[in-house]
C-alpha cells in the first residue's frame, strides 16, 4: 500500500483470480449451512421452496410461468438470507433493545413476508391459468 493513498476496501482482501472465485463459494457454502443450521425460518422455507420446486418439475407449466415461480422461491429464500444477516448483525452489535434495532429487524421481516406474497400470488396466478 502506498502510503500516500487512502487503504481501501480491497488493499484487505486475500486473494485474486480463481482463489479468490474459489474462496467466495466457499463462504456461501459456510453461509448457507449456518442459515440452515441457526435459522428455523431458513429450514422452513427451504422445505416449502423444495416442495413447490417439486410441483414444478411435475407439473406442465409454461417454461415462462416455470422460471417465474423458480424465480420467486429464490427471491424469497435471498430475503431470508438477508434478513437473517440483519438479525445477526443487530444481535452481534448489542442484545440491548432498541427502537433502531427493532425497526431494521422488523424492516427485514417485512421484506420477506412480501417475497412469500409474491410467491403466493405468483402461484395462484399460474394454477389458475394452467
Amino acid at each position: 500500500m502506498n502510503q500516500h493513498t487512502e487503504p481501501n476496501a480491497s488493499d484487505f482482501k486475500g486473494q485474486r483470480g480463481l482463489q479468490r472465485i474459489i474462496n467466495a463459494a466457499g463462504y456461501s457454502k459456510d453461509g448457507l449451512l449456518a442459515a440452515y443450521r441457526h435459522e428455523a425460518a431458513f429450514r422452513q422455507l427451504v422445505l416449502l421452496h423444495g416442495i413447490l420446486l417439486s410441483v414444478i418439475c411435475f407439473a406442465d407449466f409454461d417454461a415462462a410461468i416455470a422460471m417465474m415461480l423458480i424465480g420467486a422461491s429464490f427471491l424469497s429464500l435471498i430475503t431470508e438470507l438477508f434478513n437473517t444477516a440483519i438479525e445477526a448483525t443487530i444481535d452481534y452489535i448489542s442484545l440491548e433493545k432498541h427502537p433502531l434495532a427493532k425497526r431494521a429487524k422488523d424492516v427485514g421481516s417485512a421484506a420477506q413476508m412480501l417475497a412469500l406474497i409474491l410467491t403466493a400470488v405468483l402461484w395462484l396466478i399460474a394454477l389458475c391459468s394452467y
